[in-house]
């Protein structure tokens, strides 16, 4: 693929939905059902909303998800080797991982790999068509990352606490700043929505993305950037769906 300045088109995505078995923090979480469909099936049916997509593959090691994610309709054709798996196993070999298989198993290569993880299961069609474009016109830039701007702001109310115990603001430079409005800098916050990486840089992809790359930001609202790690964080996202503050893509879509 040219990186010559001009406009690419973004013709071949792999989609990657990452759903290993094992977790501490909620135990089944990519299996719990949110609106009637397993949080896979979200990130499954998200896929599907992105015509350049052209495989959605399952990376798990599960075989209970692995049956589910095939009857929702993405494919599953291998079982994460175990080496993957842990919690420690950082998600870049995990991606390369799938990526390399696709590749090989078609015999072509893909122009990008967009990471939908079950977590994070409210998406919006139309951002995620943004995101192509976006990566499409940038051809300097090695993918899309989805952030918002968090409701805790660190510059106006973020402090540190001292060996004694005092407090102090972690931000010297906001004193005297009392209101998020007058801070003069905005944060934003990684949500784990979605990334789009272009497939060379998941090729050479060893540890850390965001220190081995260069990333464009998308904004989204922050109403759909959850990310579920906790049974309160599921119950939380499950309150907003039930009480018509953000909507679910279903598998239908």
């Amino acid at each position: 693929m040219s990186r010559n300045g001009e406009s690419q088109l973004i013709e071949r995505i792999l989609a990657v939905v990452p759903a290993r078995g094992g977790s501490r923090g909620l135990p089944g979480k990519n299996l719990m059902e949110l609106g009637g469909v397993p949080l896979v099936g979200h990130s499954i049916a998200a896929a599907r909303t992105v015509p350049a997509v052209r495989r959605t593959l399952v990376s798990t090691d599960d075989e209970q998800i692995a049956a589910v994610s095939r009857s929702l309709g993405a494919d599953v054709p291998f079982l994460r080797p175990a080496e993957l798996s842990s919690d420690t196993a950082p998600t870049g070999p995990v991606i390369a991982h799938a990526l390399s298989f696709a590749e090989s198993d078609e015999g072509r290569p893909y122009d990008a790999v967009l990471l939908l993880e079950p977590t994070s299961p409210l998406r919006d069609p139309a951002l995620l068509a943004e995101a192509v474009d976006l990566l499409g016109s940038r051809p300097e830039t090695d993918g899309v990352v989805s952030v918002s701007v968090p409701g805790f702001d660190p510059m106006s109310t973020g402090v540190d606490v001292d060996a004694s115990g005092t407090l102090r603001r972690a931000f010297p430079e906001a004193a005297g700043v009392t209101r998020r409005q007058d801070a003069g800098r905005s944060f934003l916050k990684l949500n784990g929505n979605f990334y789009l990486w272009r497939a060379d840089f998941v090729r050479r992809l060893e540890h850390s993305w965001l220190d081995e790359g260069s990333f464009l930001a998308l904004e989204i609202p922050e109403s759909q950037a959850f990310n579920i790690d906790t049974e309160y964080d599921f119950r939380l996202v499950e309150a907003v769906v039930g009480a018509g503050l953000a909507d679910l893509l279903t598998t239908a879509t």
